[in-house]
């Protein structure tokens, strides 16, 4: 049977990656219009078309970690953006447009705020050996994990790391992940290339959260399905192995 229905996320106010949306949206010239993907109206909590939306369906899992999304300028105005989906799940998620020539205070305060350890999550390979770190040791200090995530095509990934000095003195955390992504929406020429849920559900069961890490993940598979059958016009299958391990998820968090 189907998760009870819960109220859609705007109705409990927009989170970080729906806001940074809104203010994109605000500044563009022109609507913004997805190549490839579903058409039609979407609904402002989830993205999808109303017919295939999943807000019903969110999961609720507490959180001791938290994350931050550096997102490259259009990421936000993709449907097929999976930092939204980390926003839903993890609430002490926030996310902040880039820019090369500025920087938003509010970013600059979140990370010198004395609640967070911030790692960056970044390959290893491409940064010096004494900023590596591969495993999250905050016990000592009993600050809370804060993932920084770069919500960007790899290329764009790379530019944000190198150009964004308030980043320098911070660990870098390397993944060193067995699994091959699964994500289907947007391909990368690389398998080990994850999209930024995947990451962060990596973060997070590292952290000790296997349920919130099992959770984005089950819940990124979920959207995933429903996206690609709105796209070819098809019912959502709400009986799919997605569905029902979303499901079974949903009770041991509560």
């Amino acid at each position: 049977m189907p998760l009870a229905p819960r109220l859609p996320s705007l109705l409990n106010g927009p989170h970080a990656v729906s806001r940074l949306r809104t203010s994109r949206l605000a500044r563009s010239a022109k609507p913004f219009l997805a190549r490839g993907g579903i058409k039609g109206d979407r609904c402002a909590g989830c993205r999808l078309v109303p017919s295939h939306c999943i807000c019903a369906v969110r999961p609720d899992v507490a959180t001791q970690a938290g994350v931050c999304l550096l997102m490259a300028d259009i990421e936000p105005l993709k449907p097929s953006n999976t930092g939204w989906l980390i926003a839903d799940v993890v609430k002490d998620t926030f996310a902040f447009g880039w820019s090369r020539t500025q920087v938003d205070p509010a970013l600059l305060c979140l990370l010198a705020d004395p609640q967070w350890q911030p790692f960056v999550v970044f390959p290893g390979e491409f940064v010096a050996p004494e900023r590596v770190v591969q495993a999250v040791q905050t016990e000592a200090t009993e600050k809370r994990p804060l993932f920084i995530l770069l919500d960007a095509t790899w290329p764009e990934a790379r530019k944000i790391f190198r150009k964004s000095p308030y980043l320098d003195a911070l660990p870098v955390l390397s993944l060193n992940p067995e699994q091959v992504s699964n994500y289907q929406l947007r391909r990368s020429r690389n398998d080990d290339h994850f999209c930024t849920s995947e990451v962060a559900s990596l973060c997070l069961d590292l952290v000790g959260e296997a349920l919130a890490a099992q959770t984005l993940q089950t819940y990124l598979d979920v959207y995933t399905h429903h996206y690609l059958r709105a796209k070819h016009q098809l019912p959502p299958d709400l009986q799919s192995p997605a569905h029902q391990a979303l499901r079974a998820l949903a009770i041991q968090s509560s």
